[in-house]
């Protein structure tokens, strides 16, 4: 069975940009890069792309590279793939995670989330999770869910919507 990036988690990124990768996440990422080995430590994409406006995307090796198969799949030369190539393969890149568990977040995707240091949440959405500025991920995915579950009955099951 593959893992999948699940739950969320609160870590500290400081001044030059080290930020731990959860241990969680770190067993998905080494399950997810082909040339990890145990004498190796896994690599990962970070996804910072126009479109997220208030959060970045992490990726294994192997999703990312799912991703971009796809992207290039689509016929030369068309809008979309000239689009989401630019989206998705140019505004990413690749960071290795060190035997410690942590990575680097450069400088121009910590001033997008609007932090020099401080707490970030890391939330798992299965084959990628998000980061986010610990008091952004709280308003704004909060207040989202909130309003969504509102108008539902008591005893709402997300799961039904599986079903749909």
């Amino acid at each position: 069975m593959d893992l999948s990036f699940t739950g969320e988690h609160t870590q500290k990124v400081d001044s030059k940009g080290r930020m731990s990768i959860p241990a969680d996440f770190r067993r998905v990422l080494e399950q997810g890069d082909p040339e990890w080995n145990t004498d190796r430590t896994p690599r990962m994409y970070l996804l910072y792309g126009e479109h997220l406006k208030n959060e970045l995307h992490g990726y294994t090796v192997a999703e990312f590279g799912r991703v971009v198969d796809q992207i290039n799949a689509l016929p030369r030369g068309s809008e979309r793939k000239k689009i989401l190539s630019r989206l998705i393969i140019g505004q990413s890149i690749r960071l290795d995670v060190d035997k410690d568990g942590r990575t680097v977040m450069p400088i121009r995707q910590r001033q997008k989330l609007g932090i020099t240091d401080g707490e970030l949440t890391f939330s798992g959405l299965g084959d990628h999770f998000e980061i986010w500025k610990a008091e952004t991920f709280d308003t704004e995915v909060s207040e989202t869910l909130t309003a969504y579950l509102a108008d539902k009955p008591d005893g709402f099951d997300p799961l039904a919507l599986l079903d749909e």
